[in-house]
């Protein structure tokens, strides 16, 4: 929103905005979706991968947007990063090819680490792909890796009780399911005395030990790429001439370690 007004776009003057929040419930992803097309907005703003999904399953025509994806190309969002095509372009996160360098790092700080558990939401492609990079990156350091498989809330305190005794530390791999329950995850992962790596910082600001990864925020305030389709969904709407979007989709340059100093957390890795 900052960075739209810097643009000259401001709420309820010059620009409506509808919000939609699915409630943590990803089956809700395609009913909000078809709202927007019933209510014939100009542009969709999806700020997850399964939001992402359900708007492009949706929609072929409306531009989508969304704000970080974890290998967009590979997960067939865009055609390119160059030349998206389609309707759909945003910001690559790039997590899953970051996964070996969060892995070096945890190693660093806890150099007993052997027996690595990977917990990952299996029911989006996104966490998916991160956690089979964490796996085959665990395979070539000679470590164990220790799959905690998601797929809703419930299944997080399950998840660490079949991981109790059989690992060292903990690696989440990001996704919407993983943030809103990343309290619980660090409470819980604190308790049974595992230090953790994320590739989000929030999950540090909850708790974690580290994390290593772009910054969000920074992505969404100064890159171009979602006041840019706005202004050209405007311009396609003004013409009368739905096109495919042309605008390349982007990544993040800058890493971001970021790490825990509470003492609390501290005395997991001893």
């Amino acid at each position: 929103m900052q960075r739209l007004r810097e643009l000259g776009w401001i709420e309820n003057r010059n620009v409506a905005i509808e919000y939609r929040w699915a409630e943590g419930r990803g089956e809700r992803f395609v009913e909000i979706a078809t709202e927007f097309v019933q209510l014939k907005v100009d542009i969709i703003v999806a700020t997850s991968l399964p939001a992402t999904i359900a708007a492009k399953q949706v929609t072929s025509v409306i531009p989508i947007v969304f704000t970080s994806s974890n290998d967009p190309v590979g997960l067939g969002l865009v055609g390119s990063l160059a030349r998206p095509g389609g309707n759909v372009t945003g910001l690559s996160n790039q997590l899953g090819d970051t996964a070996s360098k969060r892995l070096e790092l945890l190693r660093e700080v806890a150099p007993a680490l052997r027996r690595l558990a990977i917990l990952a939401n299996v029911g989006s492609p996104g966490p998916v792909l991160d956690m089979r990079e964490a796996q085959a990156t665990v395979r070539m350091l000679g470590l164990e890796a220790v799959t905690l498989e998601i797929r809703r809330a419930e299944d997080i305190v399950p998840a660490f009780e079949a991981a109790k005794g059989r690992a060292d530390a903990l690696y989440v791999a990001a996704d919407p399911l993983a943030n809103s329950n990343r309290v619980p995850i660090n409470t819980l992962a604190l308790a049974a005395r595992l230090p953790t790596m994320y590739g989000v910082r929030d999950y540090v600001e909850a708790g974690g030990l580290m994390s290593y990864g772009p910054n969000i925020a920074d992505l969404y305030c100064n890159h171009r790429v979602i006041p840019m389709a706005l202004l050209e969904a405007v311009e396609l709407r003004i013409r009368g001439k739905p096109r495919p979007s042309t605008m390349r989709s982007r990544g993040w340059r800058r890493p971001f370690v970021v790490s825990n100093s509470s003492p609390l957390m501290n005395s997991s890795m001893r």
